[in-house]
């Protein structure tokens, strides 16, 4: 028998896979010791834990151990990376290039960095969620110090050609930061061919714990220096004080090594649901893809529906479907999305809009019975409306 509600909301977060639970148990009881404590056993068994998920977080990316520096998640790798160059290479320049559609945790960190005296250009993306690389390159001025654009969108999932635009950074000397906090474990980044300089993500987009996330720091060619936005004991390199999360980072080394040996298999299984449920809910009328459909990740499908109550649909669904009509971080809000807006749907069409984000544990009857009652509630709603 089918269990409700159904999880469809795998970009807000995910469930702990049971291989990352087993791993991370033996670390709060026998094995709790400080990562930084040197002296005896207990802090040995630690930090060899840190630095083996070091080594497991790093062969996901391409990166090399030295490079990854451990955080409380994406946001705060987000914040580090901003406002750690910012400080840093003041004195080359004060511009940063990012985009209308990014991660609040970026846009609110750009938005600190201008209250500082920094100077931020925001690029426009066409109806597909995608920058112009020529205007990026464009924006490009002698005192721009750093481009952030993120690898993939978390509400539409839509990619942009990260490929390219670390290659126009290069090509200018300028270093180039991409919030992958949805991109990496589901589809191949490497921050060598990729062209990346800092790269942020979060253990609780792929199966690990929550409040444990990583920050890639490039060390040659060239080497990144950061400020620490967090003074302390100078763990991690000094880019991060504060005692390590021995547990948490246990189990996001073991969710990586995971997502990096399931990643084909697992985006095939989920791009074929995915598809099954687009494909069925198009039928009906007046029924949007938002986003590129060639250039996305293969889990996400943002649809909009016309004609109806972006609430009632919401209302209608959330008691047996567990999705999003918006990012998790700003759903809070009436407001319809910002990143729809920018890809130049009216506030109608955004509001009626829902994210469907697939996952590891989804299933083919959960998608069939997902399709049957979102076709039958937004049938009703349109038939309340006309009536």
């Amino acid at each position: 028998m089918l269990k409700l509600p159904i999880y469809l909301d795998y970009n807000a977060t995910t469930p702990c896979d049971p291989q990352v639970m087993e791993v991370m148990l033996p670390y709060f009881t026998e094995q709790f010791g400080n990562a930084a404590s040197r002296s005896h056993s207990f802090g040995w068994q630690a930090e060899e834990a840190v630095d083996y998920a070091r080594e497991q977080v790093a062969r996901l990316i391409g990166a090399e151990p030295k490079e990854i520096i451990f955080t409380s998640g994406a946001t705060e790798g987000d914040n580090l990376a901003l406002k750690g160059v910012f400080e840093m290479y003041a004195g080359k320049g004060k511009h940063i290039i990012t985009c209308v559609t990014e991660h609040k945790a970026v846009l609110d960190t750009c938005k600190h960095i201008e209250k500082l005296g920094g100077e931020v250009t925001y690029l426009p993306v066409n109806k597909e969620g995608l920058i112009d690389l020529q205007q990026l390159e464009a924006a490009i001025t002698p005192r721009t110090i750093l481009i952030a654009i993120m690898y993939a969108n978390n509400e539409t999932g839509t990619v942009q050609p990260v490929k390219e635009i670390g290659a126009i950074a290069k090509k200018h000397n300028v270093i180039f930061f991409t919030d992958a906090t949805q991109a990496v474990g589901k589809i191949p980044v490497d921050v060598i061919k990729d062209n990346i300089d800092l790269l942020a993500c979060s253990a609780h987009k792929i199966y690990g714990p929550k409040g444990v996330g990583a920050l890639y720091v490039r060390r040659k060619n060239p080497r990144v220096k950061l400020t620490a936005q967090m003074d302390g004991g100078g763990h991690e390199k000094g880019m991060r004080s504060g005692t390590l999360n021995v547990p948490g980072i246990a189990g996001f080394g073991k969710a990586c090594d995971i997502c990096r040996l399931q990643m084909e298999e697992d985006s095939l299984r989920m791009s074929h649901l995915r598809d099954k449920l687009e494909n069925a809910l198009l039928q009906l009328e007046a029924t949007y893809i938002n986003g590129s459909r060639e250039h996305r990740l293969p889990h996400v499908a943002n649809i909009s529906f016309d004609y109806v109550d972006g609430d009632g649909l919401m209302m209608g669904l959330n008691k047996e479907i567990a999705l999003s009509s918006g990012a998790a971080c700003t759903s809070a809000s009436m407001e319809p999305s910002y990143v729809l807006k920018a890809l130049g749907l009216d506030d109608t069409l955004a509001h009626s809009s829902l994210r469907f984000s697939i996952g590891r544990f989804t299933t083919e009857e959960q998608i069939d019975f997902v399709i049957e009652k979102v076709t039958k509630t937004v049938n009703q709603l349109r038939e309340l409306k006309i009536s």
